[in-house]
């Protein structure tokens, strides 16, 4: 059976590299955040260690994606 990686799209994202909105696709592996514009294929990845620093104890978030 193939693994498969679920992808969470970003409502009002839009691609830095080629401007597209509603393009940005969250996928999660091995601990490691990537968004994946679907349209140009650019790819932000960021360690789970950076979102756990931005999120606050109250809140009820997901997360927060900051590429470097």
């Amino acid at each position: 059976m193939k693994n498969v990686i679920k992808k969470r799209f970003i409502s009002g994202a839009i691609c830095p590299q080629c401007k597209a909105m509603d393009t940005m696709a969250l996928t999660k592996e091995n601990n490691v955040e990537t968004v994946t514009c679907v349209a140009c294929g650019e790819k932000m990845v960021q360690p789970e260690v950076h979102v756990e620093k931005k999120t606050r104890a109250k809140e009820q978030i997901i997360g927060v994606f900051t590429p470097e």
